[in-house]
């Protein structure tokens, strides 16, 4: 069998500054890594951003997943290159162009193997872009790290400002899935050891340094929010920040080169901007914010995606991400697969891939809750794509997609993993009309002033727009996309507010448990200045509820919240709503076992 390794080393790449030259970038504007990758400095994107009229923006998202999940990386890479695709006979569709997460190697060794899309829809080249790629997360975890130790080096050297060793909050952090260093006592040694004290380790993607990278706007808004991270309580309960330990400085000299987000392309030649990858539960699992600004300044269409299900990955995007940066989408993808449809219908996790009719409508209740989310909430379009496996049948398919056609939602099935962007084209077309039509603008105002709390319409109801395509590069201006912005809560609403208005808007939550110790760390946050901070709620993917075996679309559940933690320079609260592992373990079997590298230094078994 051809593997998704195979098909990425037989791929015929372009060099990288030729994939660079289609999107109005001269060689000189890029950092070349080999010639299949390159950074681009931020001041070159600077550039580009005043003279250019973003692009529009599409959020790829998901049903709540199987625990193999539904494809939403390969779907947006298949829908990019089915954009492009369509732009080859429809000039006016313009250029897509992808933001994506970069892998972690964490998941890479351990059970989910390489993280690159799959099968004819797949970012290349694979093997770097899954293994150390340009280097950025080990420069996270050097400017984690150093935090660290100079906190240590300061408690060592008397720590003047009288730092509690039992109240210190940041982690050292390593990208690779270590259960041993969950639990690890540091500071041995005698006299010149340090302060002993217990301490554990994370992943890399788990720090609250990869959050503050992927939201910084520039370097000097990563130094200030670096600054703000609070490490550590002193004994008088006083918050001690990066900025106090004078480290803020050093770790941004760290990340200067990181920062500039990575450019490499699709299997078909789509430019890919992959740069960042938080946690999509204790943060907001997207792509850096840089990498998404640089998509929209440099392409008509900007495809990125957002971890988990719609109800984490999407409300985070919209409302953290989103707010934070003044942008929002024309249209929303939500990934759905029929074996997760079964999955939710009640059929056990083994059986998903065995034809069953009644399970695939019976599990419709969860896509039908995220999508109705989406529209009533957030006034966006949503538009259903089946992400097609060899094991679904056409009975099946269709009766999934007339049940959606019902409810006026639109509804097509994809083989992009299959058949590369040809098979992504009735998914393009769809999100086409969805966000206003090719070269139309104001897509984002035109999906928000018809969403509102009004009955599902499909989106040939929705308004098309009519304006022309400048085929020389000059694209007609758009409303704000601040202006469309509807979020599911507002800052101005007390913390507990929050957390109680996502409980019940988006998990259909009865309401949520705030244990008395979380009550005071929320008045504390407020009282330090926190109070107008949106929330990050961690809880499973697996259920709109915090209890992984309620499938389908649960109602009056109730949210436990166990603990809050303040992410200061990510500018969030983390509220943790279930058992979160921020440092995972290697599965008995794990995938790299299988990986290798032949004679000719070739790697294999990635995926």
């Amino acid at each position: 069998m051809t593997t998704d390794m195979d098909i990425a080393l037989s791929a015929e790449l372009d060099p990288i500054v030729d994939i660079a030259a289609g999107l109005g970038l001269d060689a000189k504007d890029i950092i070349p890594h080999g010639w299949t990758k390159a950074k681009v400095p931020i001041d070159v994107l600077d550039q580009a951003a005043e003279t250019a009229t973003d692009g529009r923006l599409i959020l790829v998202t998901a049903m709540s997943p199987t625990p193999a999940g539904e494809g939403k990386t390969t779907t947006s890479i298949g829908l990019a290159d089915g954009l492009n695709e369509l732009a080859r006979s429809k000039s006016e569709v313009g250029k897509a162009v992808l933001a994506l997460r970069e892998p972690s190697m964490g998941p890479v060794f351990g059970m989910k193997g390489g993280a690159a899309g799959g099968g004819y829809a797949q970012v290349v080249p694979m093997e770097d872009i899954n293994l150390h790629f340009t280097g950025d997360f080990a420069a996270i975890a050097a400017a984690n790290n150093l935090a660290a130790t100079m906190l240590d080096n300061h408690i060592h050297f008397g720590n003047d400002l009288d730092v509690d060793p039992r109240r210190i909050h940041l982690r050292r952090v390593v990208d690779l899935n270590d259960r041993a260093l969950r639990g690890v006592v540091v500071g041995l040694g005698g006299l010149n050891g340090g302060v002993p004290r217990e301490d554990a380790f994370d992943i890399v993607v788990a720090s609250e340094v990869m959050a503050v990278f992927c939201l910084a706007t520039s370097l000097s808004d990563l130094k200030e929010r670096l600054g703000r991270i609070v490490l550590a309580h002193s004994r008088g309960r006083e918050p001690i920040t990066v900025a106090d330990i004078g480290a803020a400085g050093a770790m941004t000299a760290l990340l200067r080169n990181a920062l500039a987000p990575n450019l490499v392309q699709s299997l078909e030649h789509s430019p890919a901007f992959i740069h960042g990858g938080p946690f999509a539960n204790i943060a907001h699992g997207c792509n850096s914010l840089l990498a998404t600004k640089a998509g929209l300044a440099l392409g008509d269409w900007v495809v990125t995606e957002a971890g988990f299900g719609a109800d984490l990955g999407a409300e985070k995007f919209l409302d953290i991400k989103c707010r934070t940066a003044g942008i929002w989408p024309s249209a929303v993808v939500v990934v759905a697969t029929l074996r997760a449809l079964k999955y939710h219908g009640g059929v056990d996790v083994a059986d998903v891939n065995s034809p069953d009719v009644s399970a695939v409508l019976e599990g419709m209740s969860n896509l039908e809750l995220h999508c109705r989310n989406l529209r009533e909430i957030y006034g966006l379009t949503p538009v259903v794509c089946f992400n097609r496996f060899p094991t679904d049948t056409d009975e099946e398919m269709a009766a999934a997609i007339s049940h959606l056609d019902g409810l006026g939602v639109a509804a097509v099935e994809s083989t992009h993993w299959a058949d590369g962007g040809e098979g992504a084209l009735a998914l393009a077309e769809a999100v086409v009309e969805a966000a206003g039509g090719a070269g139309a603008g104001g897509g984002a105002a035109a999906s928000a002033s018809n969403g509102g709390d009004a009955e599902f319409r499909t989106i040939r109801d929705e308004n098309r727009g009519e304006g022309p395509h400048d085929s020389s590069g000059t694209r007609p201006p758009r409303e704000e996309p601040a202006a469309s912005a509807r979020y599911s809560y507002e800052l101005d609403q007390p913390l507990e507010d929050k957390i109680r208005t996502i409980a019940q808007r988006i998990y259909q939550a009865k309401d949520v448990d705030l244990p008395a110790k979380v009550k005071r760390k929320l008045k504390q946050f407020t009282e330090e200045g926190y109070g107008d901070a949106p929330v990050c709620i961690a809880k499973t993917q697996y259920s709109l509820s915090t209890d992984a075996s309620l499938r389908g679309a649960p109602t009056g559940h109730i949210i436990e919240v166990k603990d809050v933690r303040l992410s200061a320079g990510a500018g969030f609260i983390v509220v943790i709503a279930g058992d979160i592992m921020t440092m995972p373990g290697l599965p008995r079997e794990p995938s790299a076992l299988k990986i290798d590298v032949t004679d000719d230094g070739n790697i294999t078994g990635l995926f």
